[in-house]
């Protein structure tokens, strides 16, 4: 069983999604159960794959028995080990949390939504996993599919807002296709290690430069990043709340993860740095995207779609630092994939527990939450001071190695807007500290003010308990990161 886990990770909630449909007509508790019990048996088997690669190196498993680079093979190392196990855990908190919140937004149609929602994390682990570029194509186009059905059903405007999606989700995987296609034109090849060993002697092959422009733009718009990240705030925002939930914190970074895979896996590092300006490139786009998705953010009055603009500046602290290209500040990339992705989904728990209990999502209806929902609050704070950058939380750390590879390579603008960020960040969730104090008055006959008692009206446990464990994670991330950084992260940077 152990040797077969890394396929195991990925079928299990492919099959359970085939029978997702039979299984909840027995009844939608049972659906629940089913979709959680699902994502917890990929999760154990992501984390025994983890210890084999911490304990042994690098694990290939080969698909039907199928020498690569005719068959297709997982390969997995230090760095998508974590990723296998990101995706995963983030999959089976978000199912925790998702009973109550589907019920109230989606009431006719739980069965098809836990599906859909089993078919994404299919996609999302599969991209993660595989060894092949094209079979990561086909990951892509099962993520994005399940992504663009799951925006659409939620509030109204969605349907549009999936549209819009579809429409440059569907440019972004031509223009990665192609770039698979000039690949194999020139290698003959599909197999990422394969095509690590055949690509050094084309480097100089205008096709060759042209098949990596392709990837990198399709990766782009995938990741949403600035200019082109103008599908994500209405999509995230109109999507239901568990949707969100799933895709805010996963699809961005599992779009960075490919890019890293591309740039330092199919491409060796020097083509990036040395050969073309790449990097010099993304630093800059990066620096761009923190500041426009800083300022998007402070104009923002709706509570998802601040969060929505507030990914659009990660993603570019996540660009930048690749732009960086030295190793302290790849180290910090790497971590702040993992800090980000536990910090998103904490922040869109928030978002779906708001929701939940106020039928929307404006900033305004965090009045008086501090004393309404204590707990909730408490764990909001701790994943604000997290984006902000505050320590000893995960956020601080990430943050804390990208500036140092920053300075090293003499890069102060990019140091200047990972500052101006985190000045945005205070401002952005002080003003909800704010509000959230904020408690309603009544008038008597001469006009005077007297506070109306609040009375504590907690999230259903089933949305609080995954906040909270959240929350802790946030804390014990930053308190073990050094572990972390040894014993997994270290291993994934390149050698530049």
């Amino acid at each position: 069983m152990i040797e077969q886990a890394p396929a195991l990770i990925v079928i299990i909630p492919l099959l359970c999604a085939v029978l997702s449909p039979l299984v909840g007509r027995i009844g939608k508790n049972v659906g629940y159960v089913w979709v959680v019990l699902t994502l917890a048996s990929s999760t154990i088997f992501a984390f025994i794959t983890l210890k084999q690669v911490i304990t042994h190196g690098v694990v290939h498993y080969r698909m039907g028995g199928w020498l690569p680079p005719w068959g297709i093979e997982y390969v997995i190392d230090h760095l998508n080990a974590m990723m296998l196990v990101l995706v995963s855990g983030a999959a089976l908190l978000v199912a925790l949390y998702s009973k109550r919140s589907v019920e109230q937004e989606l009431p006719d149609k739980t069965v098809y939504f836990y599906t859909v929602f089993l078919l994404q994390v299919t996609g999302f682990l599969g991209i993660v996993i595989t060894g092949d570029v094209f079979n990561l194509y086909v990951f892509l186009e099962v993520a994005s599919l399940a992504g663009y059905a799951l925006i659409a059903i939620g509030e109204k405007g969605a349907p549009l807002a999936s549209f819009r999606y579809v429409v440059l989700g569907t440019v972004g995987a031509c223009f990665y296709l192609l770039g698979v296609g000039y690949l194999y034109i020139v290698t003959g090849s599909l197999n990422m290690a394969d095509l690590s060993n055949l690509l050094p002697a084309l480097y100089g092959s205008k096709v060759v430069l042209v098949a990596f422009a392709f990837l990198l733009v399709g990766l782009a718009l995938k990741m949403a990043l600035f200019p082109l990240h103008v599908w994500l705030p209405d999509a995230y925002t109109k999507a239901p709340s568990t949707a969100s939930a799933l895709l805010a914190p996963l699809m961005t970074k599992v779009a960075i993860y490919v890019m890293l895979r591309i740039m330092f896996t199919v491409f060796k590092p020097y083509f990036s740095i040395e050969i073309l300006p790449v990097t010099d490139i993304m630093l800059w786009v990066g620096i761009i995207a923190i500041f426009a998705g800083a300022i998007m953010a402070l104009a923002q009055v709706d509570f998802k779609r601040m969060l929505c603009y507030i990914i659009v500046a990660e993603v570019g602290y996540m660009v930048g630092g690749v732009g960086v290209a030295n190793a302290i500040a790849i180290k910090g990339t790497i971590l702040h994939i993992l800090n980000d992705v536990v910090m998103t989904l904490g922040l869109f728990a928030v978002a779906g527990i708001l929701t939940y209990t106020m039928r929307q999502h404006d900033l305004s209806d965090f009045k008086a939450f501090f004393k309404k929902m204590p707990i909730t609050m408490a764990a909001f704070v701790i994943v604000a001071l997290a984006i902000i950058g505050v320590p000893p939380t995960c956020g601080f750390f990430s943050k804390w190695y990208l500036i140092q590879g920053a300075v090293m390579a003499g890069a102060w603008s990019y140091v200047v807007a990972l500052l101006f960020s985190s000045l945005v960040n205070v401002i952005l969730f002080f003003r909800i500290f704010e509000i959230g104090y904020e408690f309603h008055a009544s008038h008597d006959a001469h006009g005077f003010d007297h506070e109306v008692s609040q009375v504590i009206q907690e999230a259903p446990l089933s949305m609080l308990i995954p906040t909270v464990i959240i929350a802790v994670l946030i804390i014990m991330i930053g308190l073990y990161n050094q572990p972390i950084i040894a014993g997994i992260i270290q291993h994934a940077v390149p050698k530049l």
